[in-house]
This record gives structure tokens, sequence and C-alpha cells, in this order.
């Protein structure tokens, strides 16, 4: 016999509804399709079930489409791990075709691409260097970069700019320029923005820095991407891929100057592609921007956050996009 006072509620005067009465989230028409051997990557795609993540990917890729052909703005941001897992090649590949009207890196992305023109490799070991005080001191990524920096701030152009027309002038050897996202976006004309926070990145701690010319170089481009954002109205996109800090910040003020100066931005697609979804990412880019405005009618913003390896996922959407993925878009 129990001891409380309290006992438990009798269910039998519950009531209850059919079950074909009910509204369920998910059906079975939303379901994946088993592909046959030998199946097209349109096939694979199209096997993916219409639920959370991939049902995100059909409307962000459908989103893409769209902006490609009304010409308005599709931005990359890209952080240093997306270079660094061997993906320079499919963003190129999509500059070619279109997909790309710009491009936000933050340092540690410019110091890969840089490597990976000069010398074909990039990414250190980092606890193998910093023991003995080794780590950062390539003389070559320091004197360069820095001397890119300077250029910018000399020739009044952006830092991004700057560091494409310098990879293609043949003031060094540059043996693996192909494989340079820098130096195909300069000869494709598509702006590079570059936003760096001082003391953040290798070259910094060399003598050949100069904290001026950095400030304006990376100042400059700052209201050049503010530029670029400002093309985003009305359906264009922005995509951030693995920077957590510096580049969801930046496009947060972005979208501020750009608002302030009298453009709604409005309706905008945004998207966060990383393995671990960020504070800063999910704020400044998924949410925030795309935030109903009250009082304005009108298409609503959206924004995503899909979750992945870049290795992965970039690949996977850039097929997409080559294949004209999805056919039905919604």
């Amino acid at each position: 016999m129990s001891i409380y006072s309290v006992r438990p509620l009798t269910l039998g005067a519950v009531h209850t509804y059919p079950l074909a009465s009910r509204k369920s989230k998910v059906s079975i028409r939303d379901f994946a399709k088993p592909l046959a051997s030998n199946a097209s990557l349109t096939k694979f795609l199209d096997s993916l079930p219409n639920i959370l993540a991939a049902e995100d990917l059909r409307h962000l890729l459908s989103a893409i489409h769209r902006a490609r052909k009304q010409r308005k703005a599709i931005l990359w941001g890209i952080g240093g791990h997306v270079i660094k897992v061997g993906l320079g090649p499919i963003l190129i590949d999509l500059m070619k075709r279109g997909f790309v009207s710009g491009i936000a890196m933050n340092g540690a992305t410019l110091i890969h691409d840089f490597e990976i023109a000069l010398a074909g490799n990039t990414s250190e070991n980092v606890e193998a260097g910093l023991g003995e005080g080794q780590f950062g001191m390539a003389e070559e990524t320091g004197q360069y970069i820095n001397e890119i920096s300077k250029l910018s701030y000399r020739t009044r152009i952006g830092y991004g700019e700057a560091a494409g027309q310098f990879l293609s002038s043949g003031v060094i050897p540059v043996k693996h320029a192909n494989s340079s996202v820098l130096v195909a976006a300069y000869n494709h004309r598509i702006p590079v923005t570059i936003h760096v926070a001082i003391g953040t990145d290798i070259p910094h701690m060399h003598r050949a820095a100069d904290g001026a010319a950095l400030g304006a170089a990376t100042h400059l481009d700052f209201r050049l991407f503010c530029a670029l954002v400002e093309q985003m109205h009305p359906c264009g996109v922005y995509l951030n891929w693995g920077s957590a800090v510096l580049l969801p910040e930046v496009f947060l003020k972005a979208v501020s100057v750009v608002r302030n100066l009298g453009v709604p931005l409005r309706p905008i697609t945004t998207a966060n592609f990383d393995f671990i979804q960020h504070y800063r990412p999910v704020q400044n880019v998924v949410k925030r921007p795309t935030a109903s405005q009250r009082g304005r009618g009108g298409p609503e913003s959206r924004g995503y956050a899909i979750t992945g390896h870049h290795e992965l996922l970039l690949p996977l959407v850039a097929a997409a996009l080559a294949a004209s993925w999805p056919k039905k878009r919604p």
C-alpha cells in the first residue's frame, strides 16, 4: 500500500482520435528510394528522402539555380579547412559554371591557397614546430603574403585582388597556379575579399608584417564585400563554408551596412555548411539575416544549417549544381 496521498491517474477517460485523421510530418511519399546498381548521380540525388537536411538541400540548391538564372549574387565564404582538404579544384569548376559571384576568405584561406599555388602543398604540423618556435615561420609565406598587403595598400586595390594579381604577375614562380582559387578568381574577374584579424595568422609574426597595410587592405575588402552583399537583393545567396567566427561576423556587419543604406536585402537565402554547427554561423548567417522584418510583405528569406564534412558535402553540392538538380524545384 502506497504511503503517498497522491494516487496515479486512471486513463480510461482519455479521448483519442483515428490515426488517419491526424496530420503527420512524415509520409512514405517522402521516403528514400533504393537504387539500382550503376545508377546515375541524378538518380542518386532523386532517391534521397524529402526530409530534414535532404529537403533543405533541395530548397537551397533551387535557390542557387534561381539566383544564377536571375543574375543575382551567389557569394561563398570559405574558411581555410576548405582549401586544406583539397576542394580548390571544385570551387574553380563552379566559377567556370557561373555559380560563384564572389568569394570571401579569412586569413587562413589566403595562406593555404597561396602555399598551394607556390609549392603544391600546405598545412604544417603545428605541434612539431611550436616547441622550438618554428611554427608559422616559413620564409616565403611570411614575406610574400605581407608583400601582398603592401601592394594592396600602395595600389588601393583590395587584399584579395592584390593576391590574385601578385600570383598572376610573374614576379615569383608560381608552379601550381592552376590549383589556386585566388588565381582562378582573378582570371575570371570574380571578386575575392580577404578578412583578417591582426595577430591571428602566421604572416603577422614575420618581420615583414605592416599593421597599417594589413588594416587598410582588409578594410577596403570589407567595403567591397558590402557591395557584393548589396547585389544579393533580391533573391541572392550566401554560403558559409567552414568559418566559425570571422566570416559570419563580417557577413552580419555587411548585412547591417547594406540595410542601413536603404537596400532591404530581402528575400535572400543563406546557408552554413560545417561538421559542427557553431554559435556564430547559426546566428549570424542562418538566423539573424533571414529573420522576418515586421511590416514588410513579399517572399520570406530562408536560412539553412547543413552539417557534414566539407570534403564530402562540397563535391556533392557542386555535382548537384552541375547536374541542374533538382529538376523539380520547390
